[in-house]
């Protein structure tokens, strides 16, 4: 969909032109974006229709060295760079929070200025700040008919890239009115609805104000981080020593990253590119969402257990939507290693994701995690285990999909992941000449009989894959019949 901005229209064109100057100086003045005009100008999308090929060797060795430029100007604060370049690779958000003074805006001007080619939108957050503040001045002829029609021409909705200083000195109607376009990408005011060019927004604050608005502000920031003021005195010299070579400001880099290639690799990391894919197999899968849940629980156990050192936090809530999010942080790291897959190594990078970057506890407590199921798993054989009922689950949702099949044989069925390992199970169990229904229901309930789970986890699917296949050859009845 194309949006488009409209224009004033009068008779007296003196008149309209003093008038346009008169608005964009007060916008200039007061709205916090670049520039704004009234001029009618098609949206451009930061989707490519025909994206050019990215040459991903030279793509991993820039971002590698951008990473080292940031981290070289920005004092100790690795982790939360690489947070941040993560957020950028997945075209998320990010969220800093800590005291006045310790670099906020300047980590986050000299990452922006590692990329070339992209539009920026700052602004420094006040509570009397309206909406068209970020999406651009009303268009008041449009406002005389009744419509509420954003002049959008220099604001969030058209900028690549998005600073918001102070984000939660904005007041919540303002708040309320940015959610749609940090999560959907999109501007939906009144009738106008028109697709936003953000990659990535990186807010600051110095303190979080709790309301039902700023927790669903605080879910559209995927990631988040906190900077303590360093007090050592060694980094404290460094950062003299940057604070004397550069003022205190952003530097541009010898080489910067053309948007378009930042693009490119966040739609591989993603899915969206045909011709280059990082894959996941499914035990893998699996294995995060199972290192997320445990940490869950272990979070909230400590929460509960310890309430007076977890005042800021009722629960610890992992949404379906951020954990499904964090199968492209496992593509990112895959990505920025240099391969085509992920592996279980991987996972132990999503503390990046589910803990706030500069919390150590938080950190320390998910690789636990990962570490204590990885050690399971690894001394059992579990992942063996999880792959063979996970490519047996492939085939039971294709039975599902279409029962004809039942009626053939399984050994038959063409790409069928599972097939060598049922059909060597097979040989050493009944013969595989009985090619009916019945013996493909005795193939599935046997095989399934002979697997010893090694963990609970493992015991709770097959156990659903067995109730599974028992439905496909007893099917339940629907409101709709059989």
């Amino acid at each position: 969909m194309q949006g488009f901005s409209f224009s004033c229209v009068s008779e007296d064109e003196n008149k309209i032109r003093g008038f346009n100057e008169a608005l964009r100086l007060f916008r200039k003045a007061y709205s916090g974006t670049l520039i704004q005009s009234i001029l009618v100008r098609p949206i451009s999308h930061n989707k490519m229709e025909n994206p050019k090929p990215i040459n991903t060797e030279k793509a991993i060795e820039n971002l590698r060295t951008a990473i080292e430029f940031v981290e070289r100007r920005v004092i100790n604060r690795t982790d939360v760079i690489e947070q941040i370049i993560c957020a950028l690779l997945t075209r998320e958000h990010a969220l800093i929070q800590s005291r006045t003074g310790a670099g906020k805006s300047l980590l986050a001007e000299q990452i922006f200025a590692m990329f070339e080619g992209a539009r920026i939108f700052k602004v420094q957050a006040s509570k009397e700040q309206q909406p068209d503040t970020y999406f651009g001045g009303l268009d008041l002829e449009e406002l005389k008919r009744g419509r509420l029609i954003h002049n959008t021409d220099g604001s969030l909705v058209e900028s690549e890239f998005g600073f918001i200083d102070e984000i939660f000195d904005a007041n919540d109607y303002t708040l309320r009115a940015l959610l749609t376009t940090l999560n959907e990408r999109a501007l939906v005011r009144g009738v106008q609805h028109m697709t936003a060019n953000i990659h990535t927004v990186i807010a600051t604050t110095n303190y979080l104000r709790v309301s039902e608005v700023t927790e669903a502000v605080l879910d559209r920031f995927l990631y988040k981080s906190v900077i303590l003021p360093d007090k050592i005195s060694f980094v404290q010299y460094q950062i003299s020593q940057s604070y004397l070579k550069h003022g205190g400001n952003a530097v541009h880099p010898p080489t910067c990253i053309q948007y378009p290639i930042l693009l490119g690799i966040t739609r591989i990391i993603k899915g969206e590119d045909p011709k280059n894919g990082i894959s996941i197999a499914p035990e893998i899968i699996f294995f995060a969402n199972l290192v997320i849940r445990y940490y869950e629980v272990q979070r909230n156990r400590i929460i509960h257990e310890k309430p007076h050192e977890q005042r800021q936090y009722k629960d610890y809530y992992v949404s379906p939507r951020t954990q499904a999010k964090a199968l492209d942080l496992l593509r990112a790291v895959a990505f920025l290693q240099g391969r085509d897959h992920v592996s279980k190594e991987d996972v132990k990078k999503l503390w990046y994701l589910f803990c706030t970057v500069g919390i150590p506890e938080q950190k320390a407590l998910f690789q636990k995690s990962y570490e204590t199921l990885l050690h399971q798993y690894d001394a059992t054989k579990g992942l063996e285990q999880l792959k063979s009922l996970l490519d047996l689950q492939d085939l039971l949702d294709q039975l599902s999909r279409d029962p004809s099949l039942l009626k053939k044989s399984i050994m038959e069925l063409e790409g069928i992941l599972v097939k060598r390992t049922l059909k060597e199970w097979a040989k050493e169990t009944f013969k595989l000449s009985d090619k009916t229904e019945e013996g493909n229901r005795r193939l599935l309930e046997g095989y399934l009989k002979s697997i010893v789970p090694v963990t609970e986890e493992i015991k709770e699917l097959k156990s659903r894959q067995e109730a599974e296949v028992k439905e496909l050859f007893q099917p339940i009845e629907h409101i709709w019949g059989t």
